[in-house]
């Protein structure tokens, strides 16, 4: 501004002396002038219109920088990555999951005209060891926004702080543990780390959804409960003794098993030597073979009612002849109409495209959670970016701060909302009564008792 008004007082000076000596050639110049300086102004007025557009395109996102930036070039694609169990005895829990990942990336469609990519999925083996070197394969690279996983709780306890500590997020369709977010009560869990969330249920829930199968519609005033040491499984088994208790039920027992033990009589002539009304076993194959198989062999568990949970509510061990007649209590799978808000999708659109691409369906029940875990991710990175130019610039607290505000969002599992901890399920807990192996569709569909959180 201080330039123009330069520029008019020399104008407005040269018109004075243009007048006085009646020299048309200097009032010609001072016409030129007065013409290249309204240019001038143009072209500031039209840089200024420019800034102004860029500014406002830069600050119309989340986030503040706080955790850094990741640049995405022209050409190149959104990184986010799935880490799940795909290999190993529960292999069948993390390829639905990584499955989801893809068709929700495929569904959702580019962001700000990018490219996303999941990459190659990789492998937690339902395990510590394997969350932690998978998570530190991913870390080593900064331009990973977000991760889809894990499968296990105990993969997670090694994955998450690893991942969240880098600026990523990371976003469970299937870990259940308490520990990994909170007690519902305004305390954090052991392994709780900033940054992680999941659209799967907390157990808390679960435990109590089946403490009160058992207690009150069941009417079994006498119960134990197995589990193998894993995050998940002491969690949930600890989650139903405790609801259980506090229902008027006694817990008789109370112990573990090892994840690879095939004799499992020792621990179930424990277990049976206070002859409890039901056994609650929520763990994975192999051991919970050996236990539905081995138990009712066992002197004063011959007429014990067998329970388990959403590990063992899977084909593969449905299957199983010693496996007829046992309770599970999961996820309610019953998702109707449900849709997915960000692509439309309805379950039965994933499935159908499911089958087509893979030839089978969802072995495991937590695809669906998956697919939304998959579409909040994409959304939060939408929310918390913007071009610069040709390049897109990813605003790593951004994302978190999307995820942290999700309320009401519509996915195939219901209305999603996340709390301080990263608890974003529906929170929906159903018990089926599992009657024939031969029929895995009817006992899947057999629901006996069903739980919503108030």
């Amino acid at each position: 501004m201080g330039r123009i008004r330069k520029l008019l007082l020399l104008l407005a000076a040269l018109a004075l002396f243009a007048v006085a000596c009646g020299d048309d050639d200097e009032t010609t110049v001072g016409a030129d002038m007065a013409d290249d300086s309204s240019d001038d102004m143009d072209d500031d007025a039209d840089d200024s219109s420019d800034d102004m557009d860029d500014d406002s395109e830069m600050m119309d996102h989340l986030g503040d920088g706080s955790l850094g930036v990741v640049e995405v070039e022209s050409g190149e694609a959104i990184q986010i990555r799935s880490l799940n169990t795909i290999t190993g005895d529960v292999a069948f829990l993390g390829l639905p999951n990584q499955r989801g990942v893809e068709l929700a990336v495929e569904h959702y469609g580019a962001i700000h005209g990018f490219d996303v990519t999941s990459g190659e999925g990789l492998d937690d083996t339902c395990s510590a060891d394997g969350g932690q070197a998978a998570a530190q394969t991913i870390v080593a690279d900064d331009r990973v926004v977000g991760v889809i996983g894990t499968s296990c709780s105990g993969a997670a306890a090694a994955a998450a702080p690893l991942v969240t500590s880098a600026g990523m997020v990371m976003i469970s369709p299937s870990n259940t543990s308490p520990a990994l977010t909170s007690d519902l009560a305004g305390t954090a869990g052991e392994n709780y780390s900033v940054g992680y969330y999941r659209t799967a249920h907390n157990d808390l829930y679960q435990g109590a959804a089946m403490a009160q199968f058992v207690y009150g519609d069941l009417g079994l005033a006498t119960a134990a409960a197995i589990h193998d040491g894993d995050p998940y499984t002491q969690g949930l088994a600890q989650a139903f003794a405790d609801a259980y208790e506090a229902l008027g039920g006694t817990v008789t027992g109370f112990t573990a098993v090892h994840k690879d033990d095939a004799d499992m009589v020792p621990v179930l002539t424990e277990v049976a030597a206070h002859t409890p009304e039901a056994l609650f076993f929520p763990i994975f194959q192999p051991a919970g073979d050996h236990i539905a198989a081995q138990a009712p062999g066992v002197a004063g568990l011959e007429n014990t009612v067998l329970l388990a949970a959403d590990g063992l509510l899977v084909d593969s061990y449905l299957e199983l002849s010693q496996t007829a007649g046992m309770y599970f209590s999961g996820p309610d799978v019953r998702y109707g109409d449900n849709t997915n808000q960000s692509t439309g999708r309805t379950a039965d659109d994933f499935l159908a495209d499911y089958n087509n691409l893979y030839g089978v369906a969802p072995e495991a029940p937590f695809w669906a959670h998956s697919y939304d875990a998959t579409t909040l991710l994409l959304e939060a990175i939408e929310a918390a970016s913007f071009t610069d130019g040709d390049t897109l610039v990813v605003d790593r607290q951004g994302v978190r701060d999307y995820l942290n505000s999700v309320s009401g969002y519509s996915g195939l599992i219901g209305s999603i909302s996340c709390d301080d901890f990263g608890d974003c399920g529906a929170q929906r807990i159903t018990v089926i009564h599992h009657e024939d192996p031969d029929d895995l569709a009817a006992s899947k569909a057999n629901v006996v008792f069903e739980y919503a959180p108030s």
